[in-house]
């Protein structure tokens, strides 16, 4: 279903539009997830809550998914809009329409890593972490140290 329109461009929640090569294409490219294979990306998409950005022409520009249990834990990851289409206000409608979705509605806790967008979510309620010594980690061997 449309969730959101801005300028031309649509965000839509249908798994059937996803284009699955601009997805690992782009995210193949990204300091997050470089180190991944095709398949562990697409494996990842597939097993996830994923919603699409698509430009006036109808072709993806964007993506953005979510893992949890819709209730009350979700992850908000690989996050993206094409570089040609930044600069738009793009990544705030797309992360909004996915914090607004009636699939999530209800959700306790958010969370999500980011290096360098912080500027995007920090208007859509997100913050650092207040108490960070009640949270941990375990990475699985295949893990890339530079982002554990």
């Amino acid at each position: 279903m449309i969730l959101a329109t801005h300028a031309g461009y649509e965000v839509d929640d249908d798994p059937a539009r996803l284009d699955l090569d601009v997805i690992t294409d782009f995210l193949l490219t990204t300091y997050w997830s470089k180190h991944r294979s095709r398949e562990t990306v697409e494996r990842a998409v597939s097993r996830s809550f994923g919603v699409g950005l698509y430009g006036p022409d109808g072709e993806q520009v964007g993506f953005a998914r979510v893992v949890g249990d819709a209730t009350t834990f979700a992850w908000l990851a690989d996050v993206f809009v094409l570089p040609e289409h930044r600069g738009k206000g793009l990544a705030r409608v797309l992360v909004n329409a996915v914090l607004e979705h009636p699939e999530h509605a209800g959700v306790e806790r958010w969370m999500l890593a980011t290096l360098d967008a912080h500027g995007v979510y920090a208007p859509l309620g997100f913050g650092p972490i207040e108490s960070l010594d009640r949270f941990m980690i375990r990475s699985g061997p295949n893990a890339v140290a530079a982002i554990r």
